[in-house]
C-alpha cells in the first residue's frame, strides 16, 4: 500500500502567512485580546520618535502570554519559538527580537502582567456566572538553592558544628607541635592539611556569624541569599526554597477570578487578603469562599465575615461549626446593609446581619477576665529574663526548660536545642528534637514516656519550665513557678457566636482548588519560578493564571464567542490555503485569462494557481507564475464566482 503522498518541498508557494494558523487557534485569541488593550493605561512607554525603531510593545505581550500557555517560558526559547514556531511568526509579524531584548522588556513591564490579567478577568464576568470561590495555595520553587538559604536555627546548628571543628583542629595542630608522631592521626592527614581545614572552617564561620548579626540586625527570620524574598518552606518532597501563590478558583467556570502572591510559609491568615479585591469589585455582592484546615484561623475568619465575605473553612470529624469571638463595640448598626461598614458594627455590637442568617447563630453577649500587659510591654516584645543564649543554656542545665522568643527556639538540660514543631489551637507552642533525643545518654534522666522523644508545649508570654524528672534526678527541689511578661487581668465584653460553614460546598473544594494548579504545573510546565523577587514573580504568576484562563474560557464560551467578548471583533472563517489546479485548454500570448467554474479540475498544463478561499468573496486576483518553456512570467489571473 502506497504511503500517503506529501508536498513538493522545492514547489514554489504563493499564499498568506494567515493560512498557517488555525482558524481558532488560541492564538488568534491571544492577538485579538492584545490589541484590543491600550498599552498606555498600564504604563507601556510610546515608541521614540528619533533613533533606531523598537518592537511593537504589543508584539511582545503576545509572545510572553503565548509561551506561558505553551510552556516557553524564558527568553532564549521565546526568541528561538520566533524563528521556527508559525504561530509565533504569525502573532509577531516575522520579526525575531533578540532574547535580551524580550528579557529587558519582561523586566521593564513586569507590574503590568497583573493588571492585564484583571482587565481579562473583567471583560469575560459578563458573560459567565460566577459562583461561590475555594481558595487554595500551592509551593512553586524559588530561584533559590536550599544551599543559599539561611534560617536562625540553621545559622546556630552550622556554627556550633564549625566551632566544634575549628576546635578539634587546633587541639591537633597543638599535639603535632608538642609531639614528632602522633599514632592517632592518619598517614594522609598532614599538618598542612589540617591548616587548610582550619583556615577554610574560620572563614565560614566568620561568614555564619556575619550572616547571623544581619538577620538580628533586620529582624528577618530567614535569608536567602539568592532571591532575598524566597522562604524555607515545606512540600511534599521535604523542604525547598519557594513561593505560596494563592489562587481563588470559581466553583462554576473553574477560572482563576483573582491571585495573592506571598512568601508566607504556612496558609494562616490568607484568606481576608486574598479575596479582598474582589470584595471591592462587587460592593453590592456578598461573596462566600471555601478553604481547607490550613485557613483555620479565628482572626482571618472575623475579618472576612466584617468585609462581606462568607468563610467556609474545613472542619474536623464530628464539629459543628467554630465558635468565634469578638470585642464588644456599643453601637446604632444596619443589620439588612451590606456594607463592610455596617456588617463589622452589627457583629460588634452582638446582632445577626441580615445576610449571616443561616452561617451565623448563638450570638450573645459576655463578660471575660483577660490578661492585658502593661504600658511598658506593649511597645516590646517579650524577650528573655536571661539575657544571652549563653546565659539561657546554663539556666537550661539547672534542670529547666529556657524559651528564647527572639529565636523561637527552647534549650534543654541536656544542652540541646528544641525547634517549634506546630502551634496548637489554644495558641500553644509545641517544641521538640527527636534527633537529639534519640541519641541522648541523659534521655531517662529526662523523659520516660512511651514516645521516642520529648515533646514540650509553651504559651507566648511563657519563657521557663522545669524538667520534673531531671531535677528529681538531681535531688533539687521542683520549683514549678513559671515566668512570664508582665501585665495584669481585668473584665471586659466580648460577643460570642457560631460559625457553621457549609458542608456541601466545602466538599466540592478539591476538585475546583486543584486544577488550575494541575495544569500550570503538569500541562504548562511551570514548577518553578524563573524570576527573583515577589514583585517579579508577581507578574511572572500573572501570565500562567492569565495563560490557563484564555484556554480555559474558550473551552466554555467557545472560540467565536471569546473573539466577540474579549476583542469586540467577529471571528474569522479562514479556510486553510487551497492548492488551486486545472486544466489549460489554451492560453494566450499576453497571459490574461478568464477561468469560470473551473476550479478543481485536473491539474495539467504548466499554470498553477495558490490562494484563499473566503466566504462571501465572489472575485479573486491573485499574481502567479506562469510556467512555460522554462520561462516564467508573472501574469494576472482574474476567477470569477469561485463560492
Amino acid at each position: 500500500m502506497p504511503y500517503v503522498s506529501t508536498f513538493d518541498r522545492t514547489q514554489m508557494m504563493m499564499c498568506s502567512w494567515d493560512s498557517f494558523v488555525d482558524p481558532k487557534s488560541i492564538a488568534r485569541l491571544i492577538d485579538a485580546f492584545v490589541n484590543s488593550l491600550d498599552l498606555t493605561k498600564y504604563g507601556v512607554k510610546e515608541a521614540a520618535v528619533e533613533g533606531r525603531p523598537s518592537y511593537d510593545p504589543k508584539g511582545m505581550y503576545k509572545l510572553y502570554i503565548y509561551g506561558s500557555r505553551k510552556g516557553i517560558r524564558s527568553s532564549r526559547k521565546l526568541s528561538e519559538s520566533c524563528k521556527v514556531n508559525l504561530e509565533v511568526k504569525w502573532m509577531m509579524g516575522g520579526v525575531e527580537p533578540d532574547f535580551r531584548t524580550i528579557s529587558d522588556f519582561r523586566k521593564d513591564n513586569i507590574d503590568s502582567l497583573k493588571k492585564i490579567f484583571q482587565e481579562f478577568n473583567r471583560r469575560i464576568s459578563g458573560a459567565v456566572e460566577w459562583g461561590f470561590t475555594s481558595i487554595d495555595g500551592s509551593k512553586f520553587l524559588a530561584n533559590n538553592s536550599k544551599d543559599n538559604n539561611f534560617t536562625k536555627n540553621k545559622l546556630d546548628d552550622r556554627i556550633k558544628w564549625l566551632n566544634a571543628h575549628t576546635d578539634e583542629y587546633l587541639r591537633i595542630l597543638k599535639e603535632m607541635d608538642e609531639q614528632e608522631e602522633l599514632e592517632e592521626i592518619p598517614e594522609n592527614l598532614t599538618k598542612e592539611t589540617l591548616e587548610a581545614k582550619l583556615k577554610e572552617a574560620q572563614e565560614r564561620l566568620a561568614r555564619y556569624e556575619a550572616y547571623q548579626k544581619l538577620m538580628e540586625d533586620t529582624g528577618v527570620s530567614q535569608l536567602s541569599l539568592t532571591d532575598a524574598d524566597a522562604r524555607l518552606m515545606k512540600n511534599k518532597n521535604g523542604f525547598a526554597v519557594a513561593y505560596n501563590p494563592q489562587t481563588a478558583v470559581d466553583s462554576a467556570t473553574h477560572l482563576i477570578r483573582d491571585f495573592e502572591m506571598t512568601n508566607q510559609v504556612t496558609d494562616h491568615g490568607l484568606l481576608s487578603p486574598t479575596m479582598s479585591r474582589m470584595r471591592e469589585e462587587e460592593p453590592d455582592k456578598i461573596l462566600e469562599t471555601v478553604a481547607d484546615k490550613g485557613y483555620e484561623n479565628a482572626e482571618d475568619m472575623l475579618q472576612c465575615l466584617e468585609n462581606g465575605i462568607i468563610p467556609h473553612v474545613i472542619m474536623e470529624d464530628g464539629k459543628d461549626g467554630y465558635e468565634l469571638s469578638i470585642s464588644y463595640e456599643e453601637a446604632e448598626a444596619d443589620i439588612h446593609s451590606i456594607k463592610p461598614d455596617e456588617l463589622r458594627k452589627s457583629l460588634h455590637a452582638g446582632l445577626i446581619p441580615e445576610v449571616y442568617a443561616d452561617v451565623i447563630s448563638d450570638i450573645r453577649v459576655e463578660e471575660v477576665r483577660r490578661k492585658v500587659r502593661d504600658e511598658e510591654e506593649k511597645s516590646e516584645n517579650v524577650k528573655s529574663i536571661y539575657g544571652t543564649p549563653e546565659e539561657m543554656m546554663e539556666r537550661a542545665k539547672e534542670g529547666y526548660f529556657v524559651r528564647d522568643p527572639e529565636r523561637n527556639l527552647v534549650y534543654c538540660p541536656a544542652g540541646e536545642i528544641l525547634r517549634q514543631k506546630c502551634i496548637k489551637k489554644n495558641g500553644n507552642i509545641r517544641y521538640a528534637n527527636k534527633n537529639a533525643c534519640k541519641h541522648c545518654k541523659n534521655r531517662n534522666k529526662c523523659y520516660k514516656g512511651k514516645g521516642e522523644w520529648k515533646e514540650i508545649d509553651f504559651t507566648k508570654d511563657n519563657l521557663e519550665k522545669p524538667c520534673k524528672e531531671w531535677l528529681k534526678a538531681e535531688g533539687k527541689e521542683c520549683n514549678a513557678s513559671k515566668h512570664s511578661a508582665k501585665g495584669h487581668y481585668e473584665k471586659v465584653k466580648i460577643v460570642r457566636f457560631s460559625l457553621k460553614p457549609n458542608r456541601e460546598k466545602m466538599a466540592m473544594r478539591m476538585c475546583l482548588s486543584e486544577h488550575p494548579f494541575g495544569t500550570i504545573k503538569r500541562a504548562m510546565g511551570a514548577t518553578y519560578f524563573l524570576l527573583r523577587g515577589l514583585r517579579k514573580v508577581t507578574g511572572e504568576f500573572a501570565l500562567l493564571c492569565l495563560g490557563y484562563n484564555i484556554e480555559r474560557a474558550k473551552n466554555l464560551l467557545g472560540f467565536e464567542k471569546m473573539m466577540e467578548i474579549i476583542a469586540g471583533v467577529q471571528a474569522p472563517f479562514l479556510r486553510n490555503v487551497c492548492f488551486i489546479q486545472f486544466s489549460m485548454a489554451h492560453w494566450k500570448k499576453r497571459g490574461i485569462f478568464m477561468v469560470e467554474n473551473q476550479v478543481f479540475g485536473r491539474a495539467g498544463g504548466h499554470l498553477r494557481v495558490y490562494g484563499i478561499l473566503c466566504p462571501g468573496l465572489k472575485i479573486i486576483q491573485i499574481q502567479t507564475l506562469l510556467l512555460l518553456r522554462s520561462k516564467i512570467t508573472s501574469m494576472n489571473i482574474i476567477m470569477k464566482n469561485l463560492i
